[in-house]
Formats: structure tokens, C-alpha cells, sequence
């Protein structure tokens, strides 16, 4: 809830003359592409019994995600949402992922929290059991991230 309210704050709008961050993008893309990569190789870790490696791997993930968040946030508190520019079923397609995206990276922070949280107490069985819903929603978000971002890139006015 907070990023949506913050995704209708404007810096200019306090009196901040601030330019667009408009390097931020593909830089956010990014980071959720290595935030997916991270995911894969943390599951296959806990699946080989390396769980010092997942536990690194999942502290990795989580602090990408914040540096996505906080990159996220940044761009649009300084630039105005870029329209997508595409027509037919493509913009079908766009909209569908697009939306996905939005609802499950909501649904998703709860869900890393509580998975994270049953690691940290322990509670390796109760982790595990959430784990196996929160990984594949994390690993869409992350992925989508990406697709929405190349999709809507030449659409963007630097």
C-alpha cells in the first residue's frame, strides 16, 4: 500500500526540482533479473542440502528486492508513468502481465516476510510449507519485472 501511495507522490509537487531518474529503469529491470537467477540457484542449493548456501542466497534475493523497491520508488517520485505504445494483441498480452505482476508483488512481501521469519525461529517444516507457495510467486514477479520492463523500454521518453 505504501508503494502505491509513494507511485502518486511527485517530488515536483513538494517543490523539488528534481530531473526524472530516467537511468533507473533498466537498471530496476535488471536487478530483477538477477533477483530470478538468485531464486533458482538458492532452491537448487536447499535441494543439493547446502543450506548455509540457500540461506546466503535468500539474504541476497531479499536485499535485491529492497534495492529494486527503493529504485522503483525513486522513479517514479521524479517521472510520470510512460503510456504503452502497443497495439492488438500485444497490448493485451502487456496489460495481462502487467497486472499479474502488480497483484502478486503485493501478495508476495507478506510471503517472503513469513517464509523468511520461519527460517530465522527455525521452524524448518512451517518454512518449507510456505516456501513452496512463496517461491514461484516471487520467481513470476521477478521474471514479469523484466518482460513488463522490455516491453514497455521503447515507449520511455529520455
Amino acid at each position: 500500500m505504501v508503494v502505491a501511495i509513494l507511485f502518486g507522490v511527485k517530488l515536483k509537487d513538494f517543490g523539488y526540482d528534481v530531473e526524472p531518474l530516467s537511468f533507473l529503469p533498466p537498471i530496476y529491470a535488471t536487478t530483477n533479473g538477477i533477483t530470478a537467477l538468485v531464486l533458482i540457484a538458492a532452491v537448487i542449493a536447499i535441494k543439493n542440502g547446502k543450506r548455509k548456501l540457500h540461506e546466503t542466497l535468500m539474504k541476497i534475493a531479499i536485499g535485491l528486492s529492497v534495492l529494486f523497491l527503493v529504485m522503483y520508488v525513486a522513479y517514479h517520485m521524479t517521472a510520470d508513468s510512460t503510456p504503452f505504445g502497443g497495439e492488438g494483441i500485444i497490448r493485451y498480452v502487456y496489460f495481462f502481465l502487467l497486472i499479474s505482476h502488480i497483484i502478486l508483488s503485493i501478495i508476495i512481501i507478506p510471503l517472503v516476510l513469513i517464509t523468511y521469519v520461519r527460517a530465522l525461529a527455525q521452524r524448518f517444516d512451517a518454512h518449507k510449507k510456505i516456501a513452496k507457495i512463496t517461491f514461484p510467486i516471487w520467481l513470476y514477479v521477478a521474471v514479469t519485472g523484466v518482460i513488463v520492463y522490455l516491453m514497455i523500454a521503447p515507449y520511455y521518453v529520455y
